[in-house]
């Protein structure tokens, strides 16, 4: 017969369990509650000063600040854009030089510690919507020269913040403290190193991906604690693509044939970061357009190429992923009449007019399909998207031509859409995965009401 425990004991046990774990609660409280103190930085002679706040505009642009800090319709930077979170939506921030609603009152000290560290004047922590874990590798000149342009060459705008979309306890923002503790930089970490590559064109193409341009906050995988997977080129992840922004699949920037910027040269980078295009390929989907049109069009020459000569330092993700072998196979049959699968009428029936039956396009005007990172990521999110609703390239100074893609889910049902992903990514030499049916309707359920009303009638037909 067993033993029963005396009622005491099990009380004692219960009790102890309970003071232990408020012990816990209590020291992770603490951590998160505990000062972060961050360096002081010297203040520029005049924050007035003409060059520094042209030099601080220059930044900001490279940073693309305007996409987050200013809504549609809205004033420049004066926030109340909707970022979406898995918790419920964040509003941005009024960062103009107003006294009471924005950061006009911040001095160069609590600027820098909300830009860099993640802190807002009032001790709180930001969300890491903000990219202050790529913004902590800003040089102090260049904190300098952004503070002197926001506080001094930017219209300042009456407009109150808005309160995060999230319900409490989730809206508690002490736990946003240990996440930035645990993942963002440490205040006492060296910005950037330059002396870490092998020439300056590459340092400062380092520089502007890894610091102010924060590409990997899109284009790098993140852990389920949210945390980008690396913040440079020491983690194989680093770029690697494949998050889902908007809806749209930030492609593999790194050294991979298939999926990622292995085919490109420096000059295709340069290209689509000034135009969104390039011969062969095209920027599509309005994250990457907003940041071409906002952001990229308007760098220097030489930091373009700086950028693009980083990229192609970067070696291909590790691991089998798509591939792309060119052979004209496909073209041949088609234009033979051969259409052999429902992907290949379809096809001849909605794409060939444009993209022609080689799938090489027409440079610089309809994108090639043959070997494109957008058809052939891992995630074929992008794909299905544009056969759904279509998309437009970004029109800039350089390539001010807006030229378009129609989209056909208003005709084509959700084995039609997958059937024709499918023939896109493993004909004319691509090798990609097959799409699934159950992926064309979670997406098109995403995309505005049209998609939804035809679906019936893709069906009937």
């Amino acid at each position: 017969m067993k033993r029963r425990w005396p009622l005491q004991r099990l009380k004692r046990l219960l009790i102890g369990l309970v003071v232990l774990g408020a012990l816990g609660f209590l020291a992770v409280l603490g951590y998160a509650f505990w000062p972060t103190h961050t360096r002081a930085i010297a203040a520029p002679a005049s924050a007035a000063d003409a060059a520094l706040i042209e030099r601080g505009r220059y930044l900001a642009l490279a940073g693309d600040c305007t996409a987050c800090h200013t809504a549609p319709g809205g004033k420049p930077f004066a926030g109340g854009l909707a970022l979406a979170s898995p918790i419920g939506a964040i509003y941005s921030t009024n960062i103009t030089p107003d006294r009471r609603t924005g950061i006009g009152g911040y001095s160069l000290d609590q600027f820098d510690r909300a830009l860099r560290h993640g802190i807002r004047a009032d001790g709180a922590s930001l969300y890491p919507a903000m990219p202050f874990p790529s913004y902590a590798r800003l040089t102090d000149e260049d904190v300098r020269a952004l503070y002197a342009y926001f506080l001094h060459g930017v219209v300042p705008v009456a407009q109150a913040d808005r309160s995060p979309d999230i319900p409490w306890p989730l809206s508690m923002r002490w736990p946003l403290a240990l996440w930035r503790k645990t993942f963002a930089p440490s205040p006492d970490a060296v910005a950037f190193d330059p002396k870490r590559y092998p020439d300056e064109r590459v340092a400062r193409g380092a520089y502007l991906v890894q610091g102010a341009g924060h590409c990997g906050s899109c284009h790098t995988p993140r852990a389920l604690t949210l945390q980008e997977r690396a913040l440079d080129e020491s983690g194989a992840q680093y770029l690697a693509g494949n998050q889902i922004i908007d809806g749209w699949n930030a492609i593999n920037l790194r050294g991979n044939p298939a999926d990622g910027l292995g085919r490109w040269s420096e000059q295709d980078i340069v290209e689509t970061l000034r135009t969104g295009r390039n011969p062969h390929a095209a920027v599509v989907g309005s994250p990457m357009a907003d940041v071409t049109v906002h952001s990229m069009q308007h760098l220097a020459d030489a930091d373009l190429h700086a950028i693009a000569a980083y990229l192609k330092t970067l070696p291909p993700v590790p691991g089998a992923g798509p591939g792309f072998a060119a052979n004209d196979a496909t073209a041949k049959a088609l234009q033979a009449g051969i259409n052999d699968s429902r992907g290949a009428e379809l096809y001849v029936d909605n794409c060939a007019g444009c993209h022609r039956t080689d799938a090489k396009g027409y440079s610089r005007v309809f994108p090639a399909i043959a070997g494109n990172p957008t058809v052939l990521a891992r995630e074929p999110d992008s794909l299905v998207r544009l056969i759904l609703g279509g998309s437009s390239m970004p029109a800039t100074v350089a390539a001010p031509s807006a030229l378009g893609m129609p989209g056909f889910g208003w005709r084509l049902g959700d084995a039609e859409v997958a059937a024709l992903a499918s023939y896109l990514r493993s004909q004319w030499g691509n090798q990609a995965p097959p799409v699934a049916s159950g992926l064309v309707a979670r997406i098109r359920a995403e995309m505005p009401g049209e998609n939804h009303a035809s679906e019936e009638a893709a069906h009937a037909r």
